[in-house]
């Protein structure tokens, strides 16, 4: 149970890097009083929670309704987080269109979107949750455990939400492309861990 606690939290972390949002938050919102910013950055968390709860409870439903295996989905989530890991390394991250980016600039609430989704509850967290919620099956309490790592990691999300001006001026641009890069080394050998247990089991199977 620790260490699916401790994989849920790790996973997680580095999917939605909160200290990468910050300067994103910045920009978006920094001509808002604090009092504004507070409520959208605790809006844009509870909406990406019910996200990702919807996504956990129902979810691996899905994928059997649909025939997907777990397996599958995580080869192909494990590929998915991959690129969005490359993406992290070479500072090249586009969680969002250049049209989205417009919209968004012209949005007064913008905790729904780009904020909940798809910056936080994005393709990579809907995809790690629903991976982590297939491997606590065979844990005591396994989904406890997930749903409580994601309300510990979307916690530290709206605290680098609220204090993102104070985040984002202690790191510097540097300092936050720095903790970017490292987050994504570290998701790139997640996601080839996903693809390889993926493809073993692919395996497995077919030899039996």
């Amino acid at each position: 149970m620790i260490l699916l606690a401790a994989k849920a939290l790790l996973t997680l972390f580095v999917v939605m890097d909160p200290v990468g949002l910050a300067p994103v938050f910045v920009a978006l919102a920094g001509g808002r009083t604090a009092e504004e910013q507070t409520r959208t950055a605790r809006r844009a968390v509870r909406v990406a929670g019910g996200i990702l709860l919807a996504f956990a409870l129902f979810g691996p439903g899905l994928l059997e309704y649909l025939g997907i295996s777990m397996d599958a989905f995580r080869v192909a989530g494990g590929l998915l987080l991959f690129k969005i890991a490359v993406d992290m390394v070479f500072a090249h991250r586009e969680r969002e269109t250049d049209e989205e980016k417009a919209e968004a600039s012209l949005r007064d609430d913008i905790s729904v979107f780009p904020l909940a989704i798809p910056l936080l509850a994005g393709p990579g967290a809907m995809t790690s949750i629903m991976i982590l919620t297939a491997e606590a099956r065979s844990v005591p309490g396994g989904l406890l455990v997930v749903l409580g790592a994601t309300g510990v990691v979307l916690a530290l999300a709206y605290a680098a939400l609220a204090l993102s001006g104070h985040l984002a001026r202690l790191l510097g641009r540097t300092g936050i492309n720095v903790v970017t890069r490292v987050l994504g080394v570290m998701l790139s050998a997640l996601a080839v861990q996903y693809v390889a247990d993926g493809v073993l089991e692919f395996l497995t199977q077919a030899l039996r």
